[in-house]
């Protein structure tokens, strides 16, 4: 691996960095958008089983807030209409909104640098081709003898291993936003459908 490293040249240490940088983005978004952390599939009917008649205590708002991204959506309704029973609904949608769309900050995170690497590492891999054809072209022209057999190998080298590895770095990177771009789509249409349904909700709550 080293050799290959080193027959790469230099340009390869920024497409290393890169495939450092998208690995470890890989394994936190994958930790991050589980389905338990995200939205359960039972919440959205436990919070309003707990709250049939009148709203649940601070301690169990708070145990909701904590219990999800999708619970502090809702844990949000529940406390703008605990701080004012009297709020419209206009307001107590606009909560939920407001909510929804820290939610989904909060699920996009590291996508954008995901796409970035995606994008950039080709670019990078066809900078390490640009200079490996100069060193080609490098031992045309530099000896008098003729072609530095040494040199010209040396350029062949660089120009396609960082190709292979810009490519190596771009294509699981593209699939992986891709995969995580769908994941949470799928996710902010459950929870702006779970925020409408809960609206309705505290609205019966509210009257």
């Amino acid at each position: 691996m080293f050799s290959i490293i080193q027959a790469a040249g230099w340009p390869i240490w920024p497409l290393l960095a890169c495939s450092i940088v998208a690995l470890a983005l890989i394994i936190e978004r994958f930790s991050s958008l589980k389905t338990l952390k995200v939205a359960p599939p039972k919440l959205l009917g436990e919070a309003m089983i707990v709250s049939r008649a009148t709203l649940p205590s601070p301690d169990v708002v708070l145990k909701l807030e904590q219990n999800s991204l999708l619970g502090e959506v809702l844990a949000s309704g529940f406390r703008a209409l605990g701080a004012n029973p009297r709020i419209s609904e206009a307001d107590l949608r606009s909560t939920l909104e407001g909510a929804g769309r820290q939610a989904a900050h909060k699920l996009e995170r590291y996508l954008a640098a995901l796409a970035t690497i995606a994008s950039a590492a080709p670019l990078l891999g066809l900078l390490g081709t640009v200079i490996g054809m100069i060193e080609i072209f490098g031992a045309q022209t530099g000896s008098a003898g003729g072609a530095n057999p040494a040199q010209l190998a040396q350029g062949i080298s660089m120009a396609l291993y960082n190709t292979a590895f810009g490519l190596m770095v771009a294509i699981p990177a593209l699939i992986f936003w891709r995969y995580f771009r769908a994941r949470v789509d799928g996710y902010l249409l459950t929870m702006e459908l779970a925020a409408e349904q809960f609206v309705r909700h505290l609205n019966r709550l509210r009257k």
